[in-house]
């Protein structure tokens, strides 16, 4: 059942005592309860004991609110991701794209307000780019191209975002009120019909899901691409293969 949008009454603050910091804190909090969509200026709050017009001071509107909270996700979400490093550039890339994907999939707040929502602010926006250019920088010491380079890490961050998006939404239909089953849970696998999806099915493997191993073998995929394309250029990448994070 989804969340109802209910938070516990604090005794009230004296009129001044809040701060951005506390605000920011507190919607943090609260959205652990209720989820970012049931977040409410009024809710909030009733949470940290204040009268709305308090929070209002600070965030003229839930967005400004929103943005706030992205930028400090954002900056948490950065420093716990592992640098892509050129001399070791698989292991390390392969590295990164697994702890984003456990990252997201372990704090929905964070998926909802970075992969969902997909509004940064200027500075966080500014943030991802240096981020990324950095990643870039390995890559290319690593001996592929710019636009190699780009394409690889474009696609391993398309493939993280997609897979956990849709692990996400899998999980918000399933918490739905109206009971909603995702179209995975719908499918049937008649042996007769389908043996190689049985066959597969009965392995282990799900269809259409959004699960580790096609998220290792998809990701397997790109780094195996992007090293063909390094020996093409006559860098001797290396042997040594990735195994499951």
């Amino acid at each position: 059942m989804a969340k109802q949008a209910t938070a516990e009454k604090r005794q009230r603050r004296e009129r001044g005592s809040i701060n951005p910091d506390d605000i920011i804190k507190g919607a943090f909090e609260l959205a652990e309860q209720v989820g970012i969509d049931n977040l409410s200026m009024p809710l909030l709050g009733k949470h940290l004991g204040v009268g709305v017009t308090s929070i209002y001071w600070y965030f003229r509107k839930k967005d400004d609110l929103l943005n706030a909270m992205t930028d400090r996700a954002l900056r948490q979400y950065v420093f716990a991701t592992p640098y892509v490093e050129a001399d070791d550039w698989r292991e390390t890339l392969h590295n990164h794209a697994w702890t984003m994907r456990k990252t997201f999939l372990g704090n929905p707040i964070l998926c909802d307000l970075i992969l969902i929502r997909s509004a940064l602010s200027p500075r966080a926006a500014q943030l991802g780019v240096l981020e990324v250019e950095k990643s870039i920088a390995s890559l290319v010491e690593a001996g592929l191209s710019p636009e190699d380079a780009f394409d690889t890490y474009s696609a391993i961050s398309v493939h993280v975002r997609g897979s956990v998006v849709l692990q996400r939404l899998y999980e918000k239909n399933a918490a739905a009120e109206d009971g909603g089953v995702a179209l995975e849970d719908n499918l049937v696998v008649d042996p007769e019909n389908t043996p190689l999806l049985a066959q597969v099915s009965s392995a282990g493997h799900h269809i259409i899901a959004a699960d580790d191993s096609n998220f290792e073998y998809t990701l397997n995929c790109i780094l195996d691409h992007a090293e063909r394309q390094i020996a093409k250029g006559g860098k001797k990448a290396p042997a040594k293969k990735t195994t499951k994070a």
